[in-house]
């Protein structure tokens, strides 16, 4: 593996410590303890366990970095300039279900810029990973978004608005003008994932709404050191916003304009 910084190395080794109980748990999805969270989100043992694993693992490796996490929300830091940004199982509707397409994320927020990400697809022992200025990596091997730039040629990934958030319309539109004019659509079902896809250059773009923080957080900095690009659907901040649209550079704008016709 390319040698990473002391601080991937902090950011790999408390993901592979959570990826350990949720693999196992993963082997016993029908017997875990499940809980509603909401409308189709559902919160799982699995998910708690594996969030306090990268609480306890980041807090000692990194004394005083603020929190941002799915399960526990916002927890402040002595050192107001860090803050991780952490989905311990993205995909959780996934897991339940048995489907082996899921990950963990952590993302670094230093001084209000995404500096580090990792993204851990556990099934599959994939380790998508980057550093601000120092490229990216799958496992040991650097990573590159696609070239393509004909759309028609191109095949994207999104996600679908679940049963009680607002946007249905949006997206079927969006979706039937990119499907359209492209090679395809596919929802998946972890963001953290799609980012990681684009980086690697399985899909050519990815783009979604209403999404969290730590949806995003570690793929926005994989995708942008593969050599991608990275924005608000409507310009701003991604982060506020949860709209996030990826692709590469020359890419980018058609799929945007396409994305933003419907």
């Amino acid at each position: 593996m390319p040698q990473a910084s002391a601080l991937l190395n902090v950011m790999i080794a408390a993901a592979r410590k959570a990826a350990r109980a949720l693999s196992r748990d993963f082997g016993e999805v029908e017997n875990l303890q499940v809980s509603r969270k909401g409308p189709a989100d559902f919160v799982s043992s699995a998910d708690l366990k594996a969030e306090k694993t990268l609480f306890e693992e980041l807090s000692k490796a990194r004394p005083g970095y603020g929190f941002l996490m799915e399960e526990r929300g916002k927890v402040e830091g002595t050192d107001k300039t860090n803050t991780w940004i952490i989905d311990p199982l993205d995909g959780t509707t996934n897991f339940l279900h048995g489907i082996p397409h899921f990950a963990i994320s952590i993302g670094l927020e230093r001084e209000g810029i995404l500096v580090a990400g990792v993204v851990y697809n556990v099934v599959r022992d994939e380790l998508f990973w980057a550093e601000k200025g120092q490229g990216a990596y799958l496992n040991d091997r650097r990573l590159r978004v696609a070239g393509r730039t004909d759309l028609r040629e191109c095949l994207f990934a999104t996600g679908t608005p679940f049963h009680g958030k607002p946007g249905h319309d949006v997206f079927l539109a969006e979706v039937e003008r990119v499907i359209a004019r492209s090679a395809g659509v596919r929802r998946f079902g972890a963001a953290s994932l799609d980012l990681a896809y684009v980086a690697a250059g399985r899909f050519d773009g990815y783009w979604e709404r209403g999404l969290s923080p730590w949806d995003v957080a570690a793929g926005a900095v994989i995708v942008r050191e593969a050599g991608g690009f990275v924005k608000e659907i409507e310009g701003g901040d991604f982060l506020k916003t949860g709209n996030l649209i990826a692709a590469n550079e020359r890419l980018l704008p058609v799929l945007t304009k396409t994305v933003r016709g419907a």
